[in-house]
């Protein structure tokens, strides 16, 4: 049976972002790292978006960035000049090739394209078996996101950032490509929180994504006639798609890193890295894997990894309230960037912020509804129907 020190279960943004870490380190320099993914990660199967000042690590491989973005509330539209941020996008495909070529000159670091059966830890290893075989390692870094755990708790809320965007092209100039739509919350809500967001790559392309932060998801085909909708209500109605994409990102706040053993630790969406009231999931995975690295080069005990913070109890209000009244979604957004400085409120997201600049966001958003939620909580009270 062949054995490694690390495995990797899962190849997607957290296991490669952190071996790419690893290797660069040079601290693990000997080690055999295995990962393992059902994918061979040779399409592109997702676009990242995140903010950041300037210049930054990942910029190699950022397709398209904007200066400014589009806000839509539900009542008003506004241009969000967040300087010093820029907004940027890399592509799932661009990402896996500068990973995997980079990887190349490690030998002790190996891909294999396997579907993961289970893991199981004893004896001071950790056994993981694939269709095709199993393996043994000192430590196992799982990214397979696990539903049940988040589902059947009552204490936290579960919702879903789920979406469906088309990359298409006009037949004339249709868009601003200085200008990213980053939410547009003025389409109908029914019911829940709901809103449009456009990266336009040139004037007659973008991608076009209808997102939902919702407990359900539609019909397949609500979420594609939502979008000509809305391009229809902007006089867009002769386009090709070039490319579909779609997707569910857990949100919630449920502590993922209470089921992590001294051996095996959950990492990704499956370790609570994806940004429990945005869905967000870049920046936090470049934070994540570079706390990750440092741990592992010091401690051997997984159980010591995870934590909360204040932004953490910030998100279980949001949660909270989104849970119980899922329509108030685009009100508190609308709330905050009316008169919030935007940059404050993108460095608020990115958990960077000190307590008073806290309190700066916090008050521009609906005071009531976060009275009650904590309230709420307080005095004990579960998630409505869980």
């Amino acid at each position: 049976m062949e054995h490694y020190d690390y495995i990797f279960a899962g190849a997607g943004l957290a296991s490669l972002m952190t071996v790419h870490r690893m290797a660069v380190s040079g601290h693990f320099s000997g080690k055999q790292v295995l990962l393992l993914d059902a994918d061979d990660k040779k399409i592109n199967d997702r676009t990242w978006c995140f903010w950041e000042k300037e210049h930054g690590g990942w910029d190699a491989i950022v397709s398209k960035q904007w200066e400014k973005t589009l806000f839509g509330g539900t009542d008003y539209k506004k241009s969000l000049d967040f300087s010093p941020y820029r907004y940027k996008m890399i592509r799932g495909i661009d990402f896996y090739n500068y990973v995997f070529e980079h990887l190349r000159g490690y030998n002790d670091i190996v891909f294999k394209t396997e579907r993961i059966t289970g893991f199981q830890e004893g004896g001071g290893t950790v056994t993981v078996t694939t269709t095709e075989k199993s393996y043994t390692c000192n430590k196992l870094l799982n990214s397979l996101y696990d539903p049940g755990a988040a589902q059947s708790n009552h204490k936290y809320p579960l919702l879903q950032q789920h979406f469906t965007g088309w990359h298409i092209k006009t037949d004339r100039p249709a868009f601003n490509d200085r200008e990213a739509t980053f939410m547009d919350f003025s389409i109908a809500q029914k019911g829940n929180t709901r809103f449009m967001y456009v990266l336009p790559f040139a004037p007659d392309e973008a991608l076009v994504e209808y997102t939902l932060f919702s407990e359900h998801l539609l019909p397949e085909a609500a979420y594609g006639e939502a979008i000509t909708a809305y391009l229809s209500e902007r006089g867009i109605y002769n386009f090709e798609i070039l490319h579909k994409e779609k997707g569910s990102i857990p949100m919630t706040v449920y502590p993922f890193w209470e089921h992590n053993t001294k051996n095996i630790i959950n990492i990704g969406s499956a370790g609570g890295w994806t940004k429990a009231s945005t869905g967000f999931t870049f920046m936090n995975t470049v934070k994540q894997s570079a706390r990750l690295v440092q741990f592992l080069r010091e401690k051997e005990d997984f159980r010591m990894f995870g934590k909360k913070n204040r932004f953490w109890y910030y998100d279980l209000l949001l949660l909270d309230i989104l849970y119980r009244t899922n329509e108030k979604g685009a009100g508190i957004f609308s709330a905050m960037f009316r008169r919030g400085n935007a940059a404050l409120i993108l460095k608020f997201l990115d958990e960077e912020t000190t307590f008073a600049e806290d309190i700066r966001v916090i008050l521009q958003c609906p005071k009531m509804l976060f009275i009650k939620a904590l309230l709420k909580r307080a005095l004990g009270h579960k998630p409505h129907g869980r």
